[in-house]
């Protein structure tokens, strides 16, 4: 299972509307605004880092009113 965290940055006004589309997206596990330098935190677990670079390529990067993303990816324990 692969594991990454999303930070997010949307437009002023947005994060209850971006917080609502992120979660119906079925590989994210858990979404929480936030305070700092990003607006919100999105936890995605999936089969795969292909999945994942899928889902937020395809998915996370497509909804309105987000303006940019930075994708931490986990590393697998051993």
């Amino acid at each position: 299972m692969t594991t990454a965290y999303v930070l997010i940055n949307c437009d002023l006004g947005s994060e209850d509307k971006v917080l609502s589309e992120l979660k119906s997206i079925k590989k994210i596990k858990e979404t929480r605004g936030v305070f700092g330098a990003y607006d919100i935190v999105t936890k995605i677990e999936a089969p795969s880092s292909e999945m994942v670079k899928d889902i937020i390529s395809s998915k996370i990067r497509r909804i309105d009113r987000i303006r940019s993303t930075l994708t931490l990816m986990g590393v697998d324990e051993k």
